[in-house]
């Protein structure tokens, strides 16, 4: 009962998984790898660096926008194993231009290695969109500006620091996507947050992209609190960092009319200066608390964007790969150009495209099925058992068969104690047999009379032992009937699952008005496969129905030569 209840729990949870089998086939059907350079031959970065969000620039050249969503809404990224998902969030997507930018969390970015690789992948038109600005930063990231969305000026994080006032002019032609123009009279206002609080025991990160028109003097980003302000300016187009008494100015100019990246890091007491992820000058820097809210571009002329601010103190390593990543070409990153599609799996096809009723039949097929395989198990185990019982009994019979025909004796009680006779199907015949001699010599025993057999008595002997071969053989059949039922009716219940199917797939071209191949194709396929399905129910049964049949028909001759063997000994032994 246990395997039974086993076989049709298999079922079940195979029958309701068939559905589930179908979609299987939502993959994505395009990948590509992006790989990372970080040695002298790409970008040489001496330190590991941890959660970068990695830009990842996609055009016509190194990517298929035609097999993608036109929102980009199926973009996945995977880490190197090409299986753990990493997150990401796109600031823009051009299907027309063929352009877009992707912002990607790297959790690490392996030192002097080119070991380090993801995965982009696309081409999947049920997927939803998995783009998301505020998981792609870590936690210590206080603000991010992309300036590429349309209206008011979005922070990207999750801390909310959208700018409370803009004047700014939205910039086609920046470094990343979109950029914001200032004209000297312009600014932006961030209001006060907890977020925005900046600590002298971790330091602080601020990084943009800068493209002054001239070396004037300008604040790039000012943050008040009370009589205390911190400020990142430019004077006499150098880099310069204030905060109260405390000042530090770069070595160096900015080019003017010319997109460079600035970093500002500061903390344990040092402040430096980083110019498209080269150190720019640097010194004492006495940082203290400070919060407040902000303002950015003050008499400000040249254009902004990408700007970054972090509550930590980044590495020089994390700021050379943040700088360098995102310059256009750039040889950290480099995508292989070789593009992988997906495998197609013509299974995948065929069940994706099957509907309800070719399920349904599929489902009473495969019930067909363990029935039959159920069948040919227990009945070769049964008949395996009854052939090794009867050959034990014959040869037990054949070296006693006189101490076995004669009533009462010790060597009857012996056999019938073997708890393998109990399989025998000859043994059972031997025992009716004997059971019917034992009752003649039983009434000839009380009427005074000697034991023998008349002739009458054989025939009735013969009569009980026809009828027992013929219940040992209704036991040896049950259940093939089964298996003839799957041989016959297999392949016609799958005929008429495929019939159905046609039909439907013809029905629905007509109500669509669509007749190409790619339309009736699947449908056609899909249909067949309930008839496929019937086939291999029908061909083991059929197999197995023949071969079960010659075993049962040599233990019915050896029952039956054993009937005639008994009665001629018995007649024999006890004749008249």
């Amino acid at each position: 009962m246990d395997v039974k209840k086993s076989l049709w729990s298999a079922l079940t949870t195979l029958v309701l998984c068939l559905p589930l089998m179908a979609q299987a086939s939502d993959e994505w059907a395009h990948k590509k790898k992006l790989g990372f350079d970080t040695t002298s031959t790409g970008v040489e970065i001496k330190e590991a660096v941890s959660q970068l969000p990695m830009l990842v620039r996609l055009h016509s050249g190194n990517f298929t926008f035609a097999d993608a969503k036109p929102d980009g809404s199926d973009l996945r990224f995977f880490a190197a194993d090409g299986k753990t998902p990493l997150k990401f969030h796109i600031e823009q997507f051009d299907a027309a231009n063929e352009l877009a930018i992707v912002w990607v969390q790297m959790p690490k970015l392996a030192a002097n290695a080119k070991s380090d690789a993801i995965w982009l992948h696309w081409g999947n038109p049920k997927a939803s969109s998995e783009s998301n600005s505020k998981a792609s930063y870590d936690a210590a990231q206080v603000l991010v500006l992309h300036f590429s969305e349309a209206g008011a000026v979005k922070d990207a994080t999750g801390n909310a620091n959208d700018a409370k006032e803009s004047n700014a002019k939205q910039v086609a032609a920046g470094p990343i996507g979109n950029a914001a123009g200032f004209d000297g009279n312009t600014k932006m206002t961030i209001a006060p947050s907890a977020s925005l609080k900046l600590s002298a025991a971790t330091g602080f990160s601020f990084s943009a992209w800068v493209k002054p028109a001239g070396n004037d003097n300008a604040t790039l980003y000012l943050q008040k609190d009370g009589a205390k302000s911190l400020a990142i300016s430019l004077v006499d187009g150098k880099l310069a960092a204030t905060l109260d008494a405390a000042k530090v100015i770069a070595t160096g100019a900015l080019k003017p009319a010319v997109w460079q990246h600035v970093a500002v890091v500061a903390g344990a007491g040092k402040l430096s200066f980083y110019v498209d992820g080269q150190e720019q000058g640097s010194g004492a820097f006495a940082l203290s608390d400070i919060a407040g809210s902000a303002s950015i571009g003050e008499k400000f002329v040249g254009e902004l964007d990408e700007i970054n601010l972090s509550a930590i103190e980044r590495s020089p390593s994390y700021m050379k790969a943040l700088a360098t990543s995102q310059i256009a070409d750039s040889a950290i990153s480099s995508f292989d150009e070789k593009e992988e599609t997906a495998e197609i799996s013509y299974a995948a096809i065929l069940l994706g495209a099957v509907t309800i009723d070719g399920w349904v039949v599929i489902g009473l097929l495969i019930v067909m099925a363990i029935i039959s395989f159920w069948v040919m198990i227990t009945k070769t185990i049964s008949i395996a058992k009854i052939n090794k019982a009867n050959t034990a009994f014959i040869t037990s019979f054949a070296n006693k068969s006189d101490e076995l025909l004669s009533p009462g004796h010790v060597e009857i009680a012996n056999l019938a104690a073997d708890p393998e006779m109990k399989q025998s199907s000859i043994y059972h015949l031997y025992a009716i047999g004997l059971r019917e001699v034992k009752h003649r010599f039983d009434m000839q025993t009380a009427a005074g009379k000697n034991n023998s057999l008349s002739h009458a008595a054989l025939d009735a002997t013969r009569a009980s032992l026809d009828a027992a071969m013929v219940r040992e053989n209704q036991k040896l059949n049950s259940g093939m009937v089964l298996l003839t039922i799957a041989i016959s009716g297999g392949p016609f219940l799958g005929l008429l699952g495929t019939v159905v199917g046609v039909m439907i797939t013809f029905a629905a071209i007509a109500a669509a008005g669509d007749v190409n191949v790619n339309a009736i194709a699947p449908g056609i396929a899909a249909a067949l496969v309930a008839t496929v399905a019937g086939l291999i129910v029908a061909i083991p049964a059929l197999f197995g129905y023949n071969w079960l049949s010659i075993q049962i028909k040599n233990v019915s001759a050896d029952t039956q030569v054993f009937a005639d063997e008994f009665l001629t000994k018995s007649a024999e032994m006890h004749s008249a």
